[in-house]
């Protein structure tokens, strides 16, 4: 990329030109130009932010659209298989996969995006294109959502809950570094464990077994001489930093913080409704931490890599995934949350629409970019529709394309955060909230129709 800096041209990171940047209509990705963007916030035509809290609903592998949210009967059994009834939902003219019923009824708190697309069929470079709304270059490692997140609305931020800003339920994505260049300080804080285990515990958060409380405070008054005394021996910002993350960690551990996690304080009813295992409690985890002002929350479901039986792993995957993610929906809203709650779900990619019956793969379904679905709701999305639609066999986008850049700007732009913004980065480089081309990139811009 190149940047004009005192009169003079630089090179910096992404391949995006600054000039370029500046000139109406290369905005591309967010399918307007820089003039027009600035004009509109001039009139007040900018929304202010709606979404205080996201829930990413991460499902690892590469969910099949044809078996969840766009599903096709009416291509015959090699396309739709053994799930050849889709139900009805509350809202007139969609349809899901039969075994989501709990998800038909709940239709009209979200919207289905049909028409999502990228051409990358590799899991790590496809789990970086979708989470981060950048393509995979040599030069640049893009933070994902979530670090952008925790930096433009964490504590740097003004942010002051005692929970980290960016937790992942329960263990982390892992295809790559997900804080990228914004570095360690913005990674996710992983629980780990299993939110349906009566021991649960969370990593780093709970005092190691058979250590009391009051242990713990005497090694942080201890602890808070020593850094007195090393402040007033060398004045430096790293034990400033060391010091307010050390205080974070013992707030967490010894004030209200841990309370979030303990799933006894809910009824066991609702505990039923979310789904006794590790998904459906980590969903309702997720409602007590939006409750808490958490900015962003990832809930990794993995299982989706259905090279192999599909139809198999669809009935042990389709009904937890049905009772929590419907009583997550339902949840947020009885209590009042999801309209300041943006909940999306989706994976790397689909799966091929035509079924491989044949041996070693016996009904298996294979890694496909080109077309597939996502779910969004909440937080200044409207519910009850459809964006977008792939083909009568779901093997290619009919109309209304959604691009990961597409994608990420919207979600941003619902957070408050402009997609215009700088990222700081430790060499200098030239980075944007989201990334930026020349115009060579296809894009069906924001998601204005349900924002």
């Amino acid at each position: 990329m190149l940047d004009i800096q005192g009169g003079r041209v630089t090179r910096t990171c992404d391949g995006v030109c600054r000039r370029d940047f500046l000139r109406v209509g290369t905005l591309s990705l967010l399918g307007l130009g820089m003039s027009d963007w600035l004009a509109m916030q001039a009139r007040g035509e900018v929304q202010q932010a709606k979404a205080k809290t996201v829930i990413q609903l991460w499902m690892g592998g590469g969910p099949p659209h044809l078996d969840t949210f766009d599903p096709k009967p009416e291509a015959g059994y090699d396309y739709c298989g053994p799930l050849k009834n889709p139900v009805a939902s509350n809202v007139p003219g969609v349809r899901i996969c039969e075994l989501l019923p709990l998800l038909a009824k709940q239709a009209d708190k979200y919207t289905i995006l049909r028409a999502f697309t990228h051409s990358d069929f590799g899991h790590e470079t496809a789990t970086y294109t979708v989470t981060t709304g950048a393509i995979p270059t040599p030069d640049l490692v893009y933070p994902s959502m979530g670090s952008v997140v925790s930096l433009k609305k964490g504590y740097e931020a003004g942010y002051r809950g005692e929970l980290p800003p960016y937790i992942t339920l329960t263990s982390p994505l892992g295809r790559f570094s997900d804080s990228g260049f914004l570095g360690s300080k913005h990674k996710t804080f992983a629980t780990f464990g299993d939110p349906n285990s009566k021991d649960f515990r969370v990593q780093g958060m709970m005092p190691p077994g058979g250590v009391a409380e009051k242990r713990v405070q005497e090694r942080r008054t201890l602890l808070q001489s020593v850094d007195a005394f090393a402040k007033r021996a060398e004045q430096q910002r790293l034990l400033e930093d060391l010091h307010a993350n050390q205080e974070r960690a013992y707030g967490v551990i010894l004030g209200d913080a841990k309370k979030a996690f303990d799933l006894s304080q809910e009824k066991d009813d609702l505990r039923e409704r979310y789904g006794r295992n590790s998904f459906g409690q980590s969903c309702l985890l997720a409602r007590r931490l939006a409750e808490r002002g958490v900015p962003f929350i990832t809930i990794n479901m993995g299982g989706w890599d259905t090279h192999t039986d599909n139809f198999g792993a669809m009935k042990n995957l389709l009904p937890v995934l049905d009772k929590g993610f419907a009583t997550l929906l339902e949840d947020l809203a009885q209590r009042g949350l999801l309209a300041s709650t943006l909940v999306f779900w989706y994976g790397e990619f689909g799966r091929t629409p035509k079924i491989s019956w044949e041996a070693p793969w016996n009904g298996g379904r294979h890694h496909y970019p080109l077309a597939s679905s996502c779910v969004v709701a909440g937080g200044g999305f409207r519910g009850g529709t459809l964006v977008g639609s792939s083909d009568e066999r779901g093997e290619h986008v009919k109309d209304r394309p959604v691009y990961p850049w597409d994608f990420t700007a919207s979600i941003y732009k619902l957070l408050g955060i402009e997609a215009t913004e700088r990222l700081p980065h430790p060499q200098g480089c030239v980075a944007y909230v989201t990334p930026l081309a020349t115009g060579s990139l296809p894009s069906g811009g924001l998601l204005r129709e349900i924002m």
